[in-house]
């Protein structure tokens, strides 16, 4: 039940902040906010373009995330709990909207968009989990949960 919770805020963070740019940045910046607790953890990435939001949590250990942007308007959202956790995203195009969220080990996201207008969500909790996301075109959705032990 409190992973749902998690996930629900994680989910609902990502689609409240998409429509918002920083109030003291230019309206053509980049914008990018990472927290990390624990240990170990790592993040990275890089934004070409205007106006790309990215947003990395990250809590426990050895957990990496690492985010791609190049064109206008994409959001990145990646939230890991546990360890061994491994998210990626890459957007190329305009208006995408990618979110990974991983609770417990050993997981693995790759989430790629290549086009305008595309969403792509997850999460994954137990340990183990592997998913592997690729949109082409525009306008697409995707939606991934998984359980995997």
């Amino acid at each position: 039940m409190i992973r749902s919770n998690v996930l629900g805020a994680v989910v609902a963070a990502a689609l409240a902040t998409a429509g918002l740019a920083g109030a003291a940045a230019p309206a053509f910046a980049n914008d990018l906010r990472i927290e990390q607790y624990g240990w170990g953890n790592s993040s990275g990435g890089a934004q070409t373009g205007w106006q790309n939001r990215i947003r990395v949590y990250q809590d426990g250990r050895s957990n990496g995330a690492t985010a791609h942007q190049t064109g206008a308007s994409n959001l990145s959202a990646i939230g890991q709990q546990g360890y061994g956790n491994s998210g990626a995203t890459y957007q190329y195009g305009s208006s995408n909207v990618a979110g990974i969220g991983q609770f417990g080990s050993g997981h693995t996201s790759i989430l790629t968009q290549d086009g305008n207008g595309n969403i792509a969500a997850g999460v994954q909790v137990g340990h183990g989990c592997a998913a592997d996301v690729n949109q082409g075109g525009n306008g697409n959705v995707a939606a991934f949960v998984q359980a995997c032990d």
